[in-house]
């Protein structure tokens, strides 16, 4: 054992994990790799990733996808094995569910934006003035924004309440169960933001946008569910300490080192503590050391979400599953917010006789879910289902997996609350934080936002002049 060279990672969802194994596989640092504890109140690490076996098929409950067009994730992919186990989307067409049909969606560039006008129009979803109106982006003036518009503020005036409502408010269900007119622009959706904060008309910029790196694998799955990716992080650390069913009540420090105090009465010394825990929790936790860090972190809300899974078979629904599955407009009024037709979607699901149907629910503002028992969802689920996909069966097969309060939205004044954060943890030596409450609410944010804190505990144990904490500064989409 190395002296002055203990980390200590609180939290086990994807985060914490990724910390953990970044650490614990440096490439650089002047020193050995440092010894590793990982603390997480749960009975099993993961987080919200939830692989259950539906139908005789591996179902992700939790997050379904992983973005790996950064070359940190898919090197972290490569030096786990698991190049040989991805599976990519079978389809690429999908909808949106609206006015009483399933209308497809428009091939897109960014966001729920094509680069023209005119699949907006042959999508159906638009009036023939809803597709007029986004086209005026490229005549009307540069628009005059606040510091840290709402995506609302940034979108609805360029093009137009139909586009904004049938387009951009169903992607940021899917992705962030949040609404437009709550969520920061600049910390939600950057590259979106850069478009058209930067250029008089978001349609040209986003034609010049640079294409996404070719060292990128897209979005992808695993085979056996991503629940792989979660045990190959742990099979990759038998170095690292796992306590599971602790809870850190407190940290405080103790002769020049860090003491966290745990559930189970045996505390634990430690170098560095990197915390990725949601943000409340690690509000909890910073509190005595910084009211100032506390509140910032208060000021991030949360939405809850749920996952219903239903089987049927596919013989028994009335409409081909020829895509990826729908979003919904939260102007419909409707308890779903996107559905997922699994065993369409996924290579590795790919089956001729069941449908697996992967129902979300929850955004912000509907909470009307969370009074209802599992049947009462799952009936409420099946009703639109009926609706929408003209299933003619109830489901054979059912899963729920509810995870309330999970959802972290950027809201305005988000990236103001990161830079208190940084500046109030840069005095505080030896904390670091990370998570999807910070720059990424998906599984690839979450793995950037790990390597970029394990250089900074690396940094700190090694006696470098770099900073002690960092946020990262890239933002991911979610893989809800």
């Amino acid at each position: 054992m190395v002296a002055g060279r203990r980390v200590t990672v609180v939290g086990g969802g994807i985060s914490g994990l990724a910390t953990a194994y970044h650490l614990t596989h440096r490439r650089e640092g002047t020193g050995p790799p440092p010894e590793v504890t990982l603390v997480e109140a749960a009975g099993a690490v993961g987080g919200k990733i939830s692989t259950s076996t539906v139908a005789g098929l591996p179902i992700d409950a939790g997050p379904d996808a992983v973005l790996a067009r950064s070359p940190v994730v898919a090197g972290l992919l490569t030096d786990l094995d698991l190049l040989g186990e991805l599976s990519r989307p079978a389809l690429r067409r999908a909808y949106v569910w609206t006015r009483g049909e399933l209308r497809p969606l428009p091939p897109m560039s960014l966001f729920g934006i094509p680069e023209t006008p005119l699949p907006l129009l042959r999508s159906r979803l638009l009036s023939p003035w809803g597709a007029l109106r986004a086209g005026a982006d490229f005549v009307l003036p540069r628009s005059t924004l606040p510091p840290d518009p709402t995506i609302a503020e940034l979108l609805r005036p360029r093009f137009g309440r139909e586009v904004f409502d049938r387009f951009v408010e169903p992607m940021l269900g899917g992705v962030h169960a949040g609404r437009a007119d709550a969520l920061s622009a600049r910390s939600s959706v950057p590259e979106v933001y850069l478009a058209a904060r930067g250029n008089r008309s978001t349609y040209l910029a986003m034609r010049r946008r640079e294409a996404p790196s070719s060292m990128g694998l897209g979005m992808v799955s695993l085979r056996g569910g991503l629940q792989r990716l979660v045990d190959a992080l742990v099979d990759a650390m038998p170095m690292v300490r796992l306590r599971t069913g602790a809870v850190v009540n407190r940290i405080e420090r103790s002769g020049g080192r860090l003491r966290l105090h745990t559930s189970t009465g045996e505390p634990i010394d430690t170098d560095a503590v990197v915390l990725a825990t949601p943000a409340p929790v690690t509000a909890g936790l910073l509190a005595p050391h910084s009211e100032q860090a506390a509140a910032a972190l208060r000021g991030i809300p949360y939405v809850g979400v749920a996952t219903v899974v239903l089987v049927h078979r596919r013989s028994r629904i009335g409409r081909p599953l020829d895509g990826t599955g729908f979003l919904v407009p939260p102007r419909d009024g409707r308890m779903i917010v996107g559905c997922t037709w699994s065993t369409a979607k996924w290579e590795h699901l790919l089956d001729g006789e069941v449908a697996v149907l992967r129902v979300a629910v929850g955004r912000h503002g509907d909470t009307r879910w969370v009074g209802m028992s599992d049947t009462e969802l799952v009936e409420r689920v099946h009703t639109e289902l009926v609706e929408s996909m003209a299933v003619q069966d109830a489901p054979e097969e059912v899963v729920v997996r509810r995870w309330p309060e999970s959802m972290p939205q950027y809201t305005v004044g988000h990236e103001h609350r990161l830079v208190t954060l940084a500046r109030v943890l840069h005095d505080l030596p030896g904390i670091h934080v990370t998570g999807a409450a910070y720059r990424g609410v998906g599984i690839s944010g979450c793995v950037i936002q790990a390597a970029d804190v394990a250089d900074a505990v690396t940094a700190q144990l090694d006696g470098t002049n770099l900073p002690s904490t960092r946020i990262s500064a890239g933002t991911q989409g979610g893989d809800r």
